[in-house]
């Protein structure tokens, strides 16, 4: 068992460890394939069903850093909607929000990695932001306070999000030691000192305790309570 800084309790199962080596040779390249896999469990009140596995988000850290080319991904605003709702991407890219929806939306978020308002999005258009450091961003709408969506960006290049049922699979992934990291919207998050070798590391169980967690309204932009001159008649 595992407890972490926000209070949430995790158990990790690891098998399968390999033992890591050096100098590969060429006989020897499939351990530099070797991959990190598992399930993401979420402990929920009153044996209520877990129905947002998939927006968990597992990556590992290397002692002295490695890093991943930025890149470029969306967040689509549709329906009111944030689509999809998790997006984790390495630490430098840029994430653009093409507004699909009739009217207009204000992206921003007030994360203290890197807070940022993109002011008003037209129908057709679509809004960018570079997320430069890591972190967790949270962002919202300020004309339409039901729309949330979240950023993870990472100093890693092994990273990945959990299937619908909680699985996943980190590929290519070097023989060394790691801190594995995993952040859910609602059960916290938690790290994991792990050993990766030549059999990688197979199932692992992270068990996660969304049992504390409650939904609550979060401010708009400028740090006050929605109001319906927000403009919520769209």
């Amino acid at each position: 068992m595992l407890r972490t800084k926000l209070g949430t309790t995790v158990t990790v199962l690891m098998v399968g460890l390999g033992l890591p080596a050096s100098g590969l040779s060429a006989s020897a390249t499939a351990w530099a394939q070797a991959t990190v896999s598992g399930r993401v469990i979420i402990r929920e009140r009153d044996d209520e069903a877990t129905k947002d596995l998939a927006t968990a988000v597992i990556y590992l850290d290397a002692a002295g850093g490695a890093n991943a080319a930025p890149t470029e991904t969306e967040i689509a605003m549709h329906g009111k909607e944030y689509i999809p709702h998790v997006r984790v991407v390495p630490a430098g890219s840029t994430v653009a929000f093409p507004n699909q929806d009739p009217f207009r939306h204000n992206v921003f978020s007030n994360s203290s990695g890197g807070p940022f308002d993109l002011g008003l999005t037209p129908r057709g258009g679509a809004s960018r932001n570079a997320f430069r450091r890591p972190g967790v961003y949270a962002i919202y709408c300020n004309i339409h306070s039901r729309m949330s969506a979240f950023v993870v960006a990472v100093e890693s290049p092994w990273y990945t999000q959990a299937g619908a049922d909680g699985s996943f699979v980190i590929p290519h992934v070097p023989p060394g030691r790691f801190m594995l990291r995993v952040w859910h919207e609602r059960g916290g998050e938690a790290t994991r000192p792990i050993e990766v070798g030549a059999g990688g590391a197979a199932d692992l169980v992270l068990e996660l305790d969304a049992r504390g967690w409650q939904r609550t309204a979060h401010p708009n932009k400028f740090g006050l309570e929605y109001t319906a001159s927000d403009g919520e008649r769209y």
